[in-house]
């Protein structure tokens, strides 16, 4: 346990804002899990620019979750197509 009052609150804040970035990863990975479809993709796409705005985690590793995720999708309408 911190000491120093601003050692307390500094922690207080980090616990805070460590939950708040629990809450986005974990509705994203609900949003991952979820069937990707062409028409849910933007809102995927949003929510992954924003967790990666917001530094919970790189802009790196957010260009390849959407990459993977146009892949994905475009692999599911070759399929498709190819079913006709």
């Amino acid at each position: 346990m911190p000491h120093l009052k601003s050692a307390y609150k500094n922690l207080r804040k980090s616990r805070k804002i460590a939950e708040q970035n629990r809450k986005v990863k974990d509705n994203l990975k609900k949003l991952l899990k979820k069937t990707a479809t062409a028409a849910n993709l933007p809102t995927l796409y949003k929510a992954i620019d924003k967790a990666a705005k917001r530094r919970i985690f790189s802009a790196n590793k957010a260009s390849r979750l959407k990459s993977g995720l146009a892949k994905k999708i475009g692999k599911s309408k070759t399929a498709n197509k190819a079913g006709k």
